[in-house]
């Protein structure tokens, strides 16, 4: 069987689906119904992370590092727990993102990375696939200046894929499948950069709450 490439990923994503490994690194397409989105508009910064927010704790760098991060992604949260991240997705998504088509955003602490995310950008669409942190907070702080990214940029659609406790504490809700195909399709008419000098200030500012 061939391996997964970053032409499949990005068929994938605008059709609506993305690729998981089982446990035995055999990789599964998914569709889930309903689907899991985060309205980028309506997110707020809970009351508990904005004075992490103004004190500066994190460094945010974007796409220095988005091997590593996925990386740090892939590495079990518990000993009970398994991962959906096979190298064969790392490398997969990885040659994405010298594409231009898939970011990470970190946190640093000391120059160390201490959290982040990654996704994939296509249009106005922007697919949220994995966390981590190494430091209380740092994940959070990461996924807070992805939503300032997205409205600056003005993306429409930020994708979740499956509801949780951990996309919860974001806002993400669930919507039909069908409505997700919609938001979809109108997002991927319109275009979108993730990454312009327009946004290079909301690294070097002072964030307020």
């Amino acid at each position: 069987m061939s391996k997964l490439t970053a032409d499949e990923l990005i068929y994938g994503y605008i059709n609506g689906i993305f690729p998981m490994a089982d446990a035995d690194n055999t990789l599964y397409w998914y569709a889930p119904d309903p689907r899991a989105i985060i309205p980028i508009d309506t997110y707020k910064p809970a009351r508990s992370l904005r004075p992490v927010l103004n004190q500066n704790r994190f460094e945010i760098r974007l796409n220095t590092k988005f091997e590593q991060v996925m990386r740090y992604c892939s590495f079990p949260r518990s000993p009970d727990d398994s991962t959906w991240i096979s190298d064969e997705i790392v490398q997969a998504y990885t040659d994405l993102h010298r594409m231009g088509l898939a970011h990470s955003v970190e946190t640093y602490q000391n120059d160390e990375l201490v959290g982040g995310l990654y996704g994939v950008s296509l249009g106005a669409a922007f697919f949220g696939e994995s966390m981590f942190h190494r430091v209380s907070d740092a994940s959070k702080v990461a996924f807070h200046y992805l939503i300032m990214t997205l409205r600056q940029q003005r993306f429409e659609l930020l994708d979740t894929q499956f509801i949780n406790d951990n996309v919860r504490r974001y806002g993400a809700i669930e919507i039909p499948k069908a409505d997700y195909h919609k938001l979809l399709k109108a997002a991927l008419r319109k275009k979108a950069r993730f990454t312009e000098p327009i946004v290079e200030h909301l690294f070097r500012d002072r964030p307020t709450s």
